[in-house]
C-alpha cells in the first residue's frame, strides 16, 4: 500500500500529476482541485490510495489525510468506483461531503456525475453510520488566482465534459464575476452546477 507520495512534480496533466520519487516518476490521478494546487518543478506531497486490478494498478493523490480517508469511505458502497469517488470530491469539500451523507442531502449528491437519485440514497443509507464528525463551515480552501479559466475548463474537461460545454461553462461564470476572483474550486463547483443542469 502506498499511502503517500512526496517528491518533484515533473507534470500536471488534465486528470493527473506526474511525481518523481526517488527517480521514478509516479503518475498520481487527482481531482482538479488538488492539481490546482501544485507547480510544476515544485515538491509537493500527496496522500495517496493505490488501487489494484487485474490489468492495472492505479495511484490516487489527494491535498490531505482527511480527503484520503473520504475517497476510501466513499469506495466501500455499492456502484462507487474510484471515479465517481474522485468526482465527489472534485464537486463538494469533504465536509460538504460528510454533512450531505450524514443530513440524508440527496439533492446534493446529484450534482455529482455519474449519481442519480437511487445512487445517493445508496450511499446515504450505506455510509451514514460510518462518516464520523460533521464540521459546521464550508471551507472554500483557497488555492491560487490566476488563469482561473484555463484551470476551470481543464477540471471540466477531466470531469468528462466536451471542449465546447467546458468554454461555455467558463464564459458564464466570467460573466458573474465582478472584483477579486474567488478559489478555483469554488469556480469549478460552480461551472459543474451550471452543467449539471444542461445534461
Amino acid at each position: 500500500m502506498i499511502a503517500s507520495v512526496r517528491g518533484e512534480v515533473t507534470a500536471i496533466l488534465p486528470d493527473s500529476a506526474v511525481v518523481e520519487v526517488g527517480g521514478v516518476g509516479m503518475r498520481v490521478f487527482c481531482t482538479p482541485n488538488t492539481l490546482a494546487g501544485l507547480r510544476t518543478g515544485a515538491e509537493a506531497r500527496l496522500a495517496t490510495t493505490l488501487i489494484v486490478r487485474e490489468d492495472s494498478l492505479t495511484l490516487y493523490g489527494f491535498a490531505d489525510d482527511g480527503e484520503r480517508q473520504l475517497f476510501d469511505l466513499l469506495l466501500t458502497a455499492n456502484g462507487v468506483g474510484p471515479r465517481i469517488a474522485q468526482a465527489v470530491l472534485a464537486v463538494h469539500q469533504p465536509d460538504a461531503v460528510r454533512r450531505a451523507i450524514s443530513g440524508g442531502d440527496i439533492a446534493a449528491l446529484t450534482q455529482v456525475p455519474g449519481i442519480g437519485k437511487r445512487g445517493a440514497e445508496k450511499m446515504i443509507v450505506e455510509l451514514k453510520g460510518k462518516i464520523g464528525p460533521v464540521g459546521l463551515g464550508d471551507g472554500g480552501g483557497g488555492v491560487l488566482a490566476g488563469a482561473w479559466q484555463e484551470q476551470v475548463r481543464q477540471g471540466v474537461l477531466a470531469l468528462g465534459w466536451s471542449a465546447a460545454q467546458a468554454d461555455q461553462a467558463v464564459a458564464a461564470i466570467g460573466e458573474t464575476i465582478d472584483g477579486e476572483v474567488p478559489p478555483v474550486p469554488v469556480l469549478l463547483r460552480q461551472a459543474i452546477r451550471l452543467l449539471g443542469k444542461t445534461r
